[in-house]
């Protein structure tokens, strides 16, 4: 991959900002790749995500990145830089389903995305054999009763050592405190079945099948102190048939949930979200 940058850009709308940052980076020689930009009417507001190639640049690109600044004062702008090419340090947390676990390790396998997995953090020890296998450090954590505040301390310990940037909770059955939230804001995405709040509690997809359910999903979203209602990245449903069984909900929901979270990630290890209030703000790509 050629060096490049990723600038995320969110302003108040107003006239020429599109021109003010193609400008930049064309006096500097930039060549861009990709200008997705989208603008909120109601809030006029003003997002964009900007690929850029940095191969012919005229400075370096600290250089190019610190010149930024005296534009984005001007705009009122939030942006980041990322620089490419990177591997997004990333740690996947468990309990004891597995399959959206190994979807991530197959899909990293391929290099469909840019993360290395510093390790898997577990509070049961069924996916260990799976850790080991793909050769990446297993942590098991005990968190049960009283052990869960010094085992969330003992997980935030392994994230910062290993300079995690991106916490993956892939069925990962544990309510996360909010100071850990509060930590990794932006940063910690979640999966789970789209009944909520229809069908709460233990045995959701047997509660679906008895009333008859006609769509079955799986929800990825950031993670934040309120439970289950963070900024929405990605979803995924499928079709439910009168001859489908409780099994068959199942099966199909984890397929959602495996497509969902694989979905969600990637967008977010590409910078293609940025986080608006509760709003995920997309670029597909």
């Amino acid at each position: 991959m050629k060096n490049g940058l990723i600038l995320k850009i969110s302003c108040p709308d107003q006239p020429g900002v599109v021109a003010k940052i193609a400008g930049y980076i064309s006096d500097h020689n930039g060549n861009l790749v990709e200008f997705n930009q989208f603008t909120d009417r109601e809030k006029e507001r003003f997002f964009a995500r900007v690929e850029i190639d940095a191969e012919n640049l005229e400075v370096d690109l600290d250089t190019f990145v610190n010149g930024f600044e005296a534009l984005g004062k001007s705009l009122k702008a939030d942006y980041t830089f990322r620089k490419l090419p990177y591997l997004m340090k990333t740690a996947i947390l468990v309990t004891k389903t597995d399959h959206c676990l190994n979807d991530l390790l197959w899909r990293t396998q391929l290099g469909e995305m840019p993360i290395e997995i510093t390790s898997i953090i577990g509070n049961r020890t069924d996916c260990q054999e799976i850790a080991e296998k793909a050769g990446i450090p297993f942590h098991f954590i005990e968190m049960d009763g009283e052990k869960k505040e010094a085992g969330f301390k003992k997980i935030s310990q392994i994230t910062k050592e290993e300079g995690v940037e991106l916490v993956v909770l892939a069925r990962f059955m544990q309510i996360m405190p909010e100071w850990f939230c509060d930590a990794y804001r932006g940063s910690m995405i979640n999966i789970h079945h789209s009944f909520l709040p229809a069908f709460i509690g233990a045995n959701p997809y047997r509660k679906a099948y008895e009333r008859s359910v006609k769509y079955i999903g799986a929800t990825c979203h950031y993670v934040t102190g309120d439970l289950d209602a963070g900024p929405i990245i990605e979803q995924e449903v499928s079709r439910i048939q009168h001859f489908h069984s409780v099994k068959d909900l199942v099966r199909l929901g984890r397929d959602c949930e495996r497509t969902a979270l694989a979905r969600g990630i990637r967008l977010h290890v590409h910078e293609r979200t940025i986080i608006d209030d509760n709003r995920a703000i997309t670029f597909p790509d």
